[in-house]
């Protein structure tokens, strides 16, 4: 992933981005139920991998989990941190963890994982598995179609892929699929998937 490039395009939009997705009440229900099943209740601590402004990871917290939003886009960290003071936040990339092997209980990654070109899941893919522990939970958001392939999102090239194609990357990467939903929007179709570290 160019992590220059999506940075600098979600720098250049990062106000608009907070005002139309910043909050938890812009998630759907359905979608919020599934990280609620999959991510509370965990005896360590989950990172929201990508959280943009935050919103996603202070529910979590409200729900009483350890969660630690991590982003590439400066203005999201210092906007998420204003709004959840009590949530920590780091500056970061999702493709190098800084945790230690099996230290993490849960994963988010919700809709962050869309810019990566398909040669470069599966590295990243594994590097979650590394930081999980043994039937540690991973639940993302993506993008879905017929066959892999990118297309024009608004902010920067994306990709959407085929749910049991990628269930397939996520059990070469050493997770078994839980739960997926699937919806189609007024946009683009879309889908929620959870697995756990086998």
């Amino acid at each position: 992933m160019e992590t220059d490039t999506v940075r600098q395009a979600y720098t250049s939009v990062a106000q608009l981005y907070i005002s139309m997705f910043g909050a938890s009440e812009r998630v759907h229900p359905d979608d919020l139920a599934l990280i609620e099943r999959h991510l509370t209740g965990r005896p360590g601590p989950v990172l929201d991998l990508g959280c943009g402004p935050g919103h996603i990871t202070g529910y979590l917290r409200a729900l009483g989990v350890e969660a630690t939003g991590i982003d590439l886009v400066p203005e999201f960290i210092a906007h998420a941190r204003a709004a959840h003071p009590d949530v920590e936040f780091q500056l970061g990339s999702l493709e190098r963890l800084d945790v230690a092997d099996e230290s993490i209980d849960g994963i988010l990654a919700w809709y962050s994982l869309i810019h990566l070109p398909p040669q470069e899941l599966d590295a990243v893919l594994k590097e979650f598995r590394r930081v999980l522990t043994p039937a540690g939970r991973l639940v993302l958001g993506t993008f879905t179609a017929d066959e892999v392939g990118a297309f024009d999102h608004k902010v920067v090239t994306a990709y959407r892929w085929p749910l049991d194609e990628f269930a397939e990357r996520l059990a070469h990467a050493g997770f078994r699929e839980v739960e997926r939903l699937s919806r189609a929007d007024q946009h683009r179709p879309h889908a929620a998937m959870a697995a756990v570290a086998v």
